[in-house]
């Protein structure tokens, strides 16, 4: 399995301690849920149906801004496995670093892989990544950069996972255009990651194939239940967005006490370079704090944002010790 956060079995193994004692900051996600209520029986007892699935795809159109076809997936990661299939292997290359699933996947089936650094590099790829905001270090592109990009390669896919806090950034509205696939995932803004939901945005000839490749049944009818109530919520989701970015600075200030930089991040990361990222990541371990570390970059430390006021009292006791 390759590199990820929310491995809090090696924290456990490593350090002892219920999963419940933890405080698992390795991800970002919002560790302050949205509210999901009481979810009637005929979610959990009946197979969706196909208008309940249509449901949830108009709720995301509305939630993300969007007239484009839309198909709900098991996460944003469901839709990144089926993405080598939408076309025969060829050139594909990635906006790096980033996200370590797309090189595994795409190398895996047999695509011609490249991780480049800069955006002319990608030109000439038969597809072309950009995660925005990017994860980890939170570099945002602006719109007319990447649909400056989009005529230049064959296939131009924009993971948004981390986009729901600043949605300007989103290119969702114009997901329709030949080529363009907008990738969302659910989990991470609301909180919800075990429920796996994200969605495909894109032309009706790739979301159609998707479609076809993810079955009758793509996701549950607990997530359409959840998800339809959640993406409607936009009082909610201000508010969540304007206390993520609130978050964000009392989190900078507590760490940055510590002498530690922040490299950059996004409204639910923040993305820290220390003298020894994984003497860092053991200290906060032993208070039983959870952090990600990454193998090629040794000094950097990335932290999601605590949620509950106990989280962030330990937190910063942690940091003071």
């Amino acid at each position: 399995m390759r590199e990820h956060g929310g491995n809090l079995d090696l924290a456990r193994q490593r350090f002892g301690g219920r999963a419940e004692d933890w405080i698992d900051l390795s991800t970002g996600i919002n560790r302050l849920p949205y509210p999901v209520g009481e979810i009637g029986a005929h979610y959990w007892n009946a197979l969706p149906s196909r208008a309940e699935i249509e449901a949830l795809h108009h709720a995301a159109q509305h939630a993300y801004g969007t007239s484009a076809p839309v198909v709900a997936m098991g996460g944003a990661q469901a839709a990144i496995q089926l993405l080598p299939q939408l076309a025969p292997p060829g050139r594909a290359r990635i906006l790096a670093p980033t996200y370590n699933e797309y090189a595994g996947v795409l190398s895996a089936a047999g695509w011609d892989v490249q991780e480049v650094d800069e955006f002319d590099a990608m030109a000439g790829a038969d597809i072309a990544i950009v995660v925005n905001p990017n994860n980890p270090d939170g570099r945002c592109h602006l719109q007319k950069d990447l649909l400056a990009l989009l005529p230049r390669v064959g296939r131009l896919v924009i993971d948004e996972s981390f986009v729901d806090a600043v949605p300007q950034l989103s290119l969702a509205p114009e997901a329709a255009q030949p080529g363009l696939l907008i990738l969302r995932s659910f989990g991470k803004f609301y909180g919800l990651a075990g429920l796996r939901l994200g969605f495909a945005i894109g032309n009706a000839a790739d979301i159609g194939r998707l479609s076809a490749m993810s079955g009758p049944w793509p996701v549950s009818g607990v997530a359409i239940a959840i998800g339809c109530h959640a993406l409607a919520d936009n009082s909610w989701a201000e508010a969540t967005s304007a206390r993520l970015v609130r978050d964000c600075v009392r989190l900078d200030v507590l760490v940055q006490a510590q002498g530690w930089r922040l490299v950059g991040g996004t409204p639910l990361f923040r993305l820290y370079e220390t003298p020894d990222a994984l003497a860092a990541q053991e200290e906060l371990a032993r208070g039983q704090i959870w952090s990600r570390v990454f193998a090629k970059e040794p000094t950097w430390l990335r932290l999601g944002l605590p949620g509950s006021e106990a989280e962030w009292t330990r937190l910063a006791e942690v940091l003071a010790r």
